[in-house]
């Protein structure tokens, strides 16, 4: 008997060996995207909202600073998926709502198809927001090989419903599901880890919902905060520490897997909190809910000010990516796609895309690495609109709000973070040569999708042209559009 059981635990032993020799040395890659994050509102940094978990990935990696996204939802998440700024696909303005038709250009590659390419197993979890309306345009049919979630924007958090129709699937079929959607977004995650096959690399997308609205989390997420009398950032603050629990789980899912120590995982919201008052949704709603903390920085989600389009996020890979760093040193979400590429071993990822398909995306893998590094950034676009654009070179950066009255704000972001000093005036050079950049990027821009689908909604509901201010996404109650659609039969129907 004795025998047998040394037997056993050998060929154990030489398996698992096995499973090492076999097991491809090119990291993981989890990618964990929050929605409408504040800056200010965790932990490391100094917000009284507990977020152990993600302190502790933060510190033992490096705190990048200074990262920017965009100021809306889908412009976010369709620079994190192409490496491309936005205008340069006409996605650049608003975000995709339930009534509209049009998504992410089909023929524009995804960070999913250009790994997968590479070898890698593909999976997302969460919310997509890059286009509803044909199945074409959803994660399955864009790089993934596997997807869980809601295609369109804000779904209610227990029903997985937006206008009465459910906004739930997995592989392109819809299904009802009960529970609260944060934990069915992690409970995906860490299963999709348990069930990971190691002889290929894995990257592993998840994109939360929250911590947009509506403000929703269980009762026992919701005491710990008991003591936080607005109701918006009481149910935020629990928002923010499911998603802190979220990390726990999805880490010690890693752990448990053995591959932590080959994993890179990065966290990053798309733009800023709602941390102001908004006069368009006060108008369609009564109120405006503004529970976000964007730190020292001015603004919030919509705005090209720091607060609306600087997101927190860091990196960590032990081993691999030295701990307990911080750096202001300019990042954008596009940078994640040739970082990622030729992590998975593309020695030259421009040269993989389609003709005329050049990305804006830089390789900010020595600036994650290296302790002496700088980024390879000299500087950022952070969006240019028909109404509106803003950029930054090295300290400087220009906003400029082209509708009537039009207004040029100059900063030194690096002298004034929180943008109070208008500097146009002052250095009247360095405010031409900043606009000449931004009305080049606008002259080679693509047509807003928004704006070509929905000029007529927008003239006949918005009167004034200050009111085009914020992502109406969360509060214009247009009938949604996805294929076939009146009921959760003929949702599945039309997906088989």
């Amino acid at each position: 008997m004795a025998a047998k059981g040394i037997a056993f635990l050998l060929m154990a032993m030489a398996m698992a060996l096995m499973g090492l020799c076999f097991a491809d040395p090119r990291p993981n890659i989890v990618f964990v995207m929050v929605d409408d994050l504040g800056w200010g509102d965790l932990g490391y940094h100094g917000s009284d909202i507990p977020t152990p978990n993600i302190d502790d990935l933060a510190q033992n990696g490096i705190k990048l600073d200074a990262m920017y996204g965009l100021p809306l939802c889908s412009p976010a998440r369709a620079a994190f998926m192409t490496g491309r700024y936005p205008l340069r696909y006409g996605l650049q303005s608003f975000v995709i709502s339930p009534g509209q038709k049009y998504g992410l250009p089909l023929d524009e590659r995804t960070l999913a198809a250009a790994l997968r390419e590479q070898g890698y197993k593909t999976h997302m979890v969460g919310k997509w927001h890059l286009g509803h309306a044909k199945r074409e345009y959803w994660p399955i049919e864009r790089g993934f090989d596997h997807f869980k979630g809601n295609v369109m924007g804000e779904v209610d958090y227990w029903t997985k419903e937006r206008g009465g129709k459910v906004d739930w699937q997995v592989d392109g079929k819809f299904l009802s599901e009960s529970g609260y959607l944060t934990h069915l977004v992690t409970d995906r995650a860490v299963e999709t880890i348990a069930q990971h096959d190691t002889s290929s690399p894995m990257f592993l997308y998840i994109a939360h919902l929250a911590v947009h609205s509506p403000y929703e989390a269980p009762e026992d997420a919701l005491s710990n905060f008991s003591h936080v009398q607005d109701e918006a950032r009481k149910g935020y603050s629990a928002m923010v520490g499911t998603v802190d629990q979220s990390m726990g789980r999805v880490v010690r899912a890693l752990e448990a897997k053995g591959i932590r120590d080959n994993t890179l995982i990065v966290f990053s919201s798309d733009n800023g909190g709602v941390a102001k008052f908004s006069a368009t949704l006060s108008k369609m709603r009564g109120f405006k809910p503004s529970p976000a903390d964007n730190g020292p920085y001015r603004g919030a989600k919509s705005d090209l000010y720091e607060g609306g389009v600087r997101v927190a996020s860091f990196a960590n890979w032990p081993g691999r990516i030295p701990g307990g760093r911080r750096t202001e040193e300019m990042a954008h979400l596009v940078d994640w796609f040739p970082t990622f590429l030729k992590l998975a071993g593309a020695e030259n990822p421009q040269a993989l895309q389609p003709e005329g398909k050049e990305l804006d995306g830089m390789d900010i893998w020595e600036l994650l690495s290296r302790e002496d590094a700088k980024s390879p950034r000299q500087g950022v676009l952070l969006n240019v609109e028909m109404h509106r654009g803003a950029i930054r070179i090295g300290d400087m950066k220009l906003v400029k709000q082209a509708m009537l009255p039009s207004k040029l704000e100059l900063f030194n972001i690096k002298e004034d973070p929180s943008e109070t000093k208008n500097l146009a005036k002052e250095m009247p050079e360095v405010v031409e040569k900043l606009e000449d950049l931004i009305n080049g990027y606008a002259m080679d821009s693509e047509m807003s999708l928004f704006m070509k689908e929905y000029m007529p909604f927008i003239a006949r509901d918005f009167k004034k042209a200050g009111d085009l201010e914020y992502d109406y996404d969360e509060t214009t109650e247009v009938e949604p559009h996805l294929p076939g659609a009146s009921s959760l039969q003929e949702l599945q129907t039309s997906c088989e």
